[in-house]
């Protein structure tokens, strides 16, 4: 275990896109899994395991990279981690990141599932207020002491962790049809 904690060190260090990315795309699955297992009750026979590919795919294509160069950025416009600047990044995460992050990733994932553009804004306008209102009842406090406590390139992973629940949340409204 040391070691393959060591490994995902290295990686971090040497490729931190490469590894926000693979981060992200296995934790995406890892939700997909969970709601269709906890939330949906499919069973191992009822499991779609063409939706968890993709649900990985959109973690490793979409999530990581854009979510990782968002905290870059972030920690560029607003350096430092104090309280007062933790406060700052979550305004500007939450005020301005958030809501069109999502906006994006349902978009992504009606694409990804083939869905008409005409549908895919259909379902955009149905789930966008909810999962928006859902995000700023979860991400607030995450993300203040993510900005106050951790490293900028540890942020991804530890966003990424509290984000199994989230992403299991996702998963089962983006797939909803």
């Amino acid at each position: 275990m040391a070691a393959l904690w060591r490994g995902c060190g290295r990686l971090l260090a040497r490729r931190p896109g490469a590894a926000q990315a693979l981060t992200a795309g296995a934790l995406m699955g890892a939700g997909d899994v969970i709601a269709q297992q906890l939330v949906e009750q499919r069973g191992l026979h009822g499991h779609h395991c063409p939706r968890t590919l993709k649900m990985m795919g959109i973690g490793f294509c979409f999530v990581g990279p854009v979510v990782g160069s968002w905290y870059r950025i972030l920690d560029w416009l607003i350096p430092g981690n104090t309280k007062v600047v933790a406060v700052k990044k979550v305004i500007l995460d939450q005020g301005g990141f958030a809501p069109c992050f999502l906006g994006c990733f349902l978009a992504v994932t009606g694409a990804v599932n083939g869905l008409s553009v005409q549908d895919n804004w259909s379902k955009i306008q149905q789930d966008y207020m909810d999962a928006l209102m859902t995000n700023y009842c979860i991400w607030p406090p995450v993300q203040i002491a993510n900005f106050y406590f951790v490293p900028l390139q540890h942020r991804l992973a530890v966003v990424q962790c509290v984000a199994i629940v989230w992403n299991c949340y996702l998963s089962w409204k983006a797939n909803r049809m």
